[in-house]
């Protein structure tokens, strides 16, 4: 096979650095989850180790609430959603921290955290099932691996564009990586966070109506918590989608998949 090259004058290199378009040729993997392929520069293996180690971290540090009424709950749906989600090779484990905080997160190894505090606010069970669904649709979709990967890409990537600055005369220093590192931000990993919420949500959706949970449940809950956010109607430069945007994309993912 003949590969020409392409000539990049320094105009070319710092705008396609700013827009993210210029990162490392690497593999790409099939996700059959999302139907679509994912880079992948970080092992299966690197993401679990660094898992356990996380959760481990996790557990030291944060105050374990013992209730039974609180584990019982979430055992419950988890146990189910796992089961719907065809997760089940992983070692799935699920606690809760006793904290006021209206949170929860999940690690690629199937290890579950629910704060105290987001518990406290879901009325039905169905709304842990769509936190809980949607922390399993990131782990099936893999995007722990696929964001560390694009960081990784990303970095590699300035390291180029410093070399192809240089050879033509051009001192590439901290300012300047940092400009253009801001470029690659904005250019690929912000909007693949917003990717992976929209992502998870559907993944999640799909997951708690194949445990036997009402799909309403979902935009019920996410209503609920946009009505305790301040909007602050800048969504170009956020990780997460607005709070509408979510609900729409939603809604949508529900009236296609004809979920009741």
């Amino acid at each position: 096979m003949n590969i020409s090259k392409i000539p990049m004058n320094r105009r070319d290199i710092i705008m396609g650095l700013a827009a993210g378009t210029i990162i490392p040729v690497a593999g790409c993997a099939q996700n059959d989850a999302l139907g679509r392929n994912q880079l992948q520069l970080v092992s299966e293996n690197q993401i679990m180790a660094l898992s356990e180690q996380a959760w481990q971290d996790a557990l030291q540090r944060e105050r374990i609430l013992q209730d039974p009424g609180y584990n019982r709950r979430l055992q419950r749906v988890g146990a189910r959603m796992v089961n719907a989600s065809g997760l089940t090779s992983l070692d799935w484990e699920f606690v809760v921290i006793d904290s006021d905080q209206v949170n929860a997160w999940v690690l690629p190894n199937g290890k579950v955290a629910f704060y105290r505090g987001i518990l406290d606010i879901m009325e039905e069970d169905g709304h842990v099932a769509t936190v809980m669904g949607h922390e399993m649709g990131h782990v099936a979709a893999r995007h722990s691996a696929e964001r560390a990967s694009q960081r990784r890409a990303s970095q590699i990537g300035l390291q180029i564009a410093g070399a192809l600055l240089q050879q033509q005369g051009v001192d590439f220093n901290d300012d300047m990586a940092a400009a253009l590192g801001a470029g690659v931000t904005y250019g690929i990993i912000m909007p693949y966070s917003r990717q992976h919420e929209f992502e998870a949500d559907r993944l999640g959706v799909d997951y708690m109506v194949a445990g036997g949970y009402e799909a309403y449940h979902a935009t019920d809950f996410w209503i609920g918590m946009a009505a305790s956010h301040e909007e602050s109607g800048l969504d170009f430069m956020s990780t997460h989608p607005s709070d509408d945007a979510r609900i729409a994309a939603m809604r949508a993912h529900i009236a296609e998949r004809g979920y009741s």
